[in-house]
């Protein structure tokens, strides 16, 4: 899976030493913003510092992330872990129009010039003789 957005916050990493393996580990989460007329937000998170030294993803840079969702339960309650394996650097698409419609045109759908319907009246300039307000 993919998201392309802006780094709008990079936490401090947490690292430590596996009970089961006596080998150290360390992760890094960042906040990434998906532009569009409702912004989104997302956690995600690098594994091991290998990767997070090589990706040294900083505050501001837009950024592509390829990720894994995985969930796991602790305690009886479920949590999400959305773990990057890949960064590619670039441009965030622009911000769509917010008055144009998320949907493509529907097909057969008549336009402005092929409607069966008028276009509406111009309004009467003032003075004319109808002055009625509908």
């Amino acid at each position: 899976m993919e998201l392309t957005g802006r780094i709008i916050a990079v936490m401090e990493p947490r690292s430590g030493v596996s009970a089961r393996s006596g080998n150290p580990w360390m992760t890094q989460e960042y906040v990434i913003e998906i532009p569009g007329q409702y912004p989104k937000r997302c956690v995600f998170n690098l594994f091991g510092e290998d990767r997070i030294k090589q990706f040294n993803i900083q505050n501001g840079e837009d950024l592509t992330i390829q990720f894994d969702i995985d969930a796991r339960e602790y305690n009886g309650r479920w949590y999400n872990d959305i773990r990057a394996y890949n960064i590619i650097r670039g441009q965030v698409p622009p911000v769509a129009d917010p008055g144009a419609s998320p949907f493509p045109p529907v097909q057969g759908q008549p336009d402005a010039a092929t409607s069966p319907f008028p276009p509406a009246p111009e309004t009467p300039s003032e003075g004319s003789a109808d002055d009625l307000p509908f």
